[in-house]
């Protein structure tokens, strides 16, 4: 699997448009590039939510973790350090940071992620703008009880944390008929799942949605979901920044797929 990644990685160096935006010729995509991509963060953000992942990697507590899709090979036994979940787990800086001026742009009223793990990219995104709601899923009961205290200590309380199964809460977004601006998947590393919650968010979603997947060069099984969605009959532009794939589903867009360095 490493080789594999670092063959996607050098694919992704030569192939990928420059980050300022030079050579892309969608105007939509490069304003996304030089606006959104390339927008200063508010430093307070950064400095709360990093004095949380500070706190997570110092922390040494062992807890029982439950289901954690196929990063679960990565674990000899279901106890592990809260230190070690935090280091493997949690989005970099530098991508939660995008998280943020994305969430920004797009996310209101609503974003959905699924996969809170201990929320170091749900604060990064609901941080953001304060007239948003960020409704997170996460699957592990222990894993969510120390991400609702970070939401605590960081003083957010735009975020509604829902524990269980994401099989089991998304049908209800369905039901309620939500329409989020956002959708962050980081869920689940295999394909037919991500398969499934992507068109499950599809359904859902209007033509100012926009949807990102993490990690879709975690494994070939990710690589081939990420294939397969990005020609979803509904998306128009999608936006392969090696860690995360960006879709929109914008009307009036002739459909074109990009490789961004980021």
């Amino acid at each position: 699997m490493i080789f594999f990644r670092i063959v996607k990685y050098l694919k992704y160096i030569l192939l990928s448009h420059h980050r300022r935006g030079h050579g892309i010729h969608s105007p939509f995509v490069f304003d996304l590039v030089s606006r959104v991509f390339r927008n200063k963060i508010d430093p307070d953000i950064v400095f709360t939510v990093e004095q949380a992942r500070m706190k997570l990697v110092a922390d040494k507590r062992t807890i029982f973790v439950k289901d954690l899709g196929s990063r679960s090979e990565l674990l000899k036994t279901n106890l592990k350090k809260v230190s070690d979940l935090a280091r493997r787990s949690s989005v970099p800086l530098k991508y939660g940071v995008l998280l943020s001026n994305l969430a920004a742009e797009f996310g209101k009223p609503l974003i959905i992620e699924l996969g809170t793990s201990f929320g170091i990219s749900t604060m990064y995104m609901a941080a953001s703008r304060d007239d948003i709601t960020v409704s997170t899923i996460e699957g592990c009961p222990e894993i969510a009880e120390i991400a609702k205290q970070n939401f605590i200590e960081a003083g957010l309380k735009n975020i509604t944390a829902l524990v269980g199964a994401f099989d089991n809460i998304l049908p209800d977004y369905a039901i309620k008929g939500v329409r989020p601006g956002m959708v962050f998947i980081d869920g689940n590393h295999r394909k037919e799942p991500v398969l499934k919650y992507f068109n499950e968010m599809a359904e859902l979603s209007d033509s100012k949605t926009v949807i990102i997947i993490d990690d879709i060069n975690y494994s070939r099984e990710m690589a081939d979901a990420w294939n397969e969605i990005k020609f979803h009959k509904k998306v128009s532009v999608s936006i392969d920044i090696f860690r995360m794939g960006i879709l929109f589903f914008r009307e009036g867009i002739n459909h074109n797929d990009y490789i961004i360095r980021y």
